[in-house]
């Protein structure tokens, strides 16, 4: 079943401005990306808010979504769009709990977790298929060159997403998603479920202190990727934190998230995007 994307469907219709509440005050290491030589802001898809940022030009370009993390699509998700079209994609991402609530407003994480938590997996993958279509219809984008990647709350719907072959996603790349985790009746499944099952190569990047993400998990993931015929792979960064690549955050690590990010671009070359 598709995404209803009309207004009605929605609780948040336009992205928030600056950085979620809940991260304040930012790092003084926060990263700021021009827009100079890039089309770049919000768009609608449907009724669904979301950011868009490519190069300026007639394209067509690759396609890359942006899964944020569990503050939405705040600066530093709309800043991380502006990074991969400086690097010549264009780059969506949607806001995902549009339909159940604004936590980019919320100060405190268990206030965000009750809206997280109400986000089913289901609807999460047809919006970004929708996103996808928006995205081929704007006739800006090469229609085989598709690739997925997201953080925290949005590494684990990459794991999720290229589980199902959709959209003809031919890479993922997947920042210190969760691996294994409780199920409910809107998340059924976990990443650890379909690692041996994946439709498109995804290159996972996790961190040796991540105090919710084992280093015992990521290792039984691994092997659950080398059951799999995707050549997908996993990096640890031993001395990291979860987050390691949020610059507005004290889990920062610029070692880790410069090296990563060459990673990602790397991935994403290496897989045709």
């Amino acid at each position: 079943m598709g995404s209803d994307l009309s207004r009605r469907a929605f609780v948040v219709t336009s992205l928030a401005t600056g950085f979620a509440l809940a991260v304040s005050p930012v790092s003084a290491e926060t990263i700021t990306t021009d827009s100079s030589g890039l089309v770049a802001g919000e768009v609608k898809i449907g009724a669904m808010p979301a950011y868009r940022a490519m190069p300026e030009g007639k394209g067509p370009f690759p396609l890359v979504l942006v899964v944020h993390e569990i503050f939405g699509v705040h600066e530093h998700i709309k800043d991380v769009c502006r990074r991969l079209a400086k690097a010549g994609y264009m780059a969506v991402a949607p806001e995902l709990y549009a339909r159940q609530g604004d936590v980019s407003k919320l100060q405190g994480f268990e206030e965000i977790l009750k809206v997280v938590g109400k986000v089913p997996d289901d609807q999460v993958m047809s919006d970004l298929d929708a996103t996808v279509a928006w995205a081929k219809k704007s006739g800006k984008v090469d229609d085989g060159r598709v690739a997925i990647t997201g953080f925290c709350w949005g590494g684990r719907i990459v794991w999720l997403y290229a589980a199902r072959g959709a959209s003809n996603v031919k890479a993922g790349v997947a920042w210190y998603g969760r691996i294994s985790h409780a199920v409910n009746a809107n998340q059924t499944t976990t990443p650890l479920d379909v690692g041996s099952k994946l439709k498109a190569p995804v290159l996972g990047l996790y961190a040796g202190h991540d105090a919710g993400i084992p280093v015992s998990q990521v290792e039984l993931m691994r092997r659950e990727l080398g059951n799999g015929k995707t050549g997908s792979e996993i990096h640890v960064y031993p001395d990291a934190e979860h987050g390691f690549y949020a610059d507005y955050r004290p889990s920062y690590s610029k070692a880790a998230a410069d090296d990563a990010w060459l990673k990602l671009l790397a991935w994403l070359k290496k897989n045709g995007v």
